[in-house]
């Protein structure tokens, strides 16, 4: 298929994209692809917590889960902002899973799991575009994708409870713009990048598209739960879009703290250098917003 930057992206119906994930991802135990619902994420949350106990006689593992939708009427992101979509222009799915990933080991899987979504989409991007011009995708902490400092896509991280109290399930969404940036980035009054500018009419398959994420998300979560964090740290460094930057920290409006990003620590937090020094920023609802379009080496912040 063809992505043309003049115009909404032809889907394939819901039942091709179930049909071929099925056969893409034999490993997971279902596959669904709806015209609509409101949030995937939480579809995937309800029946865990509905199907709890069915689940915990099961001889098989039910898990992982594949839930796509052509719209979300209720789709989010961080912090519960509301996802803006638009069926057909936008790449909306989420996956389940049962990693045995203790609950106090879960503050770093957010970063690592953007750090896995942005290589794997490099390596679409890198056959059409050349290596060069595909590290412009860059991860904007903890797992924002970013294409030349404009997003390109989102990734929501929710637990849900399982049969094992202290090993969560996760549901793990995605909306990853492919067309009608322009307008989006007029309506938010910020920049916002889609497939289609990127790929200029190159050739790209929406539902392989997925199958790569899914996969890596999956890969992520077994790399994750053998060797935590530290499996993913010089990963990070390759994909980060906000090293050297001068950022703000916000939580709900208010200002927490200014410095320069300057990577990630053991576990996963983000780094800022500020008059005080290093301070670690964990994974939550807090936004990290450039202050400047170009990058500055990291000095301490006066």
């Amino acid at each position: 298929m063809t992505i043309d930057s003049t115009a909404t992206i032809p889907f394939p119906a819901p039942d091709t994209f179930r049909d071929r994930l099925s056969a893409l991802l034999p490993e997971f135990q279902a596959v669904r692809w709806v015209e609509s619902t409101g949030s995937t994420n939480k579809d995937l949350g309800d029946l865990a917590r509905t199907m709890g106990s069915a689940f915990a006689t099961a001889s098989a593992d039910p898990w992982p889960r594949l839930l796509g939708a052509h719209l979300q009427t209720a789709g989010k992101g961080r912090a519960a902002r509301p996802w803006h979509n638009t069926a057909g222009e936008c790449l909306m799915f989420s996956c389940g899973f049962a990693p045995k990933i203790g609950a106090g080991e879960l503050p770093g899987i957010a970063p690592a799991l953007g750090v896995a979504s942005c290589l794997a989409l490099r390596s679409v991007l890198t056959p059409l575009l050349g290596a060069r011009a595909a590290h412009q995708l860059t991860l904007k902490w903890p797992n924002d994708l970013q294409w030349k400092g404009a997003k390109l896509a989102g990734i929501l991280v929710e637990t849900a409870p399982s049969v094992k109290p202290q090993q969560p399930l996760l549901m793990i969404g995605m909306g990853l713009n492919l067309s009608g940036a322009a307008a989006l980035s007029a309506e938010l009054t910020r920049p916002v990048a889609d497939l289609s500018q990127i790929l200029a009419g190159h050739a790209v398959d929406p539902i392989a598209l997925v199958a790569t994420l899914a996969h890596a998300w999956q890969r992520t979560l077994h790399d994750y739960a053998a060797n935590g964090y530290a499996a993913f740290a010089p990963r990070y460094q390759e994909v980060d879009g906000l090293l050297g930057e001068h950022v703000d920290v916000i939580d709900q409006g208010k200002l927490l703290h200014t410095g320069i990003a300057c990577g990630t620590d053991s576990i996963g937090r983000l780094k800022i250098e500020t008059v005080s020094g290093i301070l670690p920023i964990l994974v939550g609802d807090v936004s990290i917003r450039p202050r400047t379009p170009t990058r500055s080496s990291p000095t301490r912040d006066a």
